[in-house]
């Protein structure tokens, strides 16, 4: 489900908004990768979920527009 901010965002601001999520996630897998704990690595798990939940919104928000 988008919100009304992300269906006002330009293409270009859609586009570095999903740019900075697909780098959050790298950078979160690499974290969890070095994680030592389990507590640290659920953490890690919860966020790397909810940015590809957040990436995959996104996505779809560019693939309907490109589709106009």
């Amino acid at each position: 489900m988008s919100t009304d901010y992300e269906d006002s965002l330009s293409m270009d601001a859609l586009n570095d908004r999903i740019a900075i999520l697909e780098d959050n996630i790298r950078q979160l897998i690499e974290q969890a990768a070095a994680a030592s704990g389990e507590q640290s690595e659920s953490r890690i798990a919860d966020r790397i979920s909810q940015q590809n939940e957040e990436l995959d919104r996104l996505l779809k928000i560019r693939e309907s527009r490109q589709k106009k």
